[in-house]
């Protein structure tokens, strides 16, 4: 089974990179394949874990797209620059 999940702040490799490790941490998620232009993850792995992953990306700056506004978005992207720079040296 897979699912897919329209995130913000995805720039580049290195925050595919991130998305990609973060994801597939999580039990059960058997692989994820990020679309960096289109701002989707997509996710192998039961419709149930879909919360598990949402917050999973929101924790790494990557929120799914309209779920954050104002300051706790400022936040998010704060957050993602950090992980886009992690996922580069890996």
């Amino acid at each position: 089974m897979a699912f897919s999940v329209q995130v913000e702040n995805i720039k580049c490799g290195g925050c595919a990179n991130t998305i990609r490790k973060r994801v597939t941490e999580i039990e059960g998620v058997s692989g994820a394949e990020v679309v960096v232009e289109e701002g989707l993850v997509k996710v192998e792995a039961d419709e149930t874990l879909r919360p598990a992953v949402v917050a999973a990306l929101a924790r790494s700056g990557y929120p799914e797209t309209g779920s954050v506004q104002g300051v706790a978005s400022l936040k998010a992207k704060a957050t993602s620059f950090v992980s886009c720079a992690i996922g580069r040296m890996d």
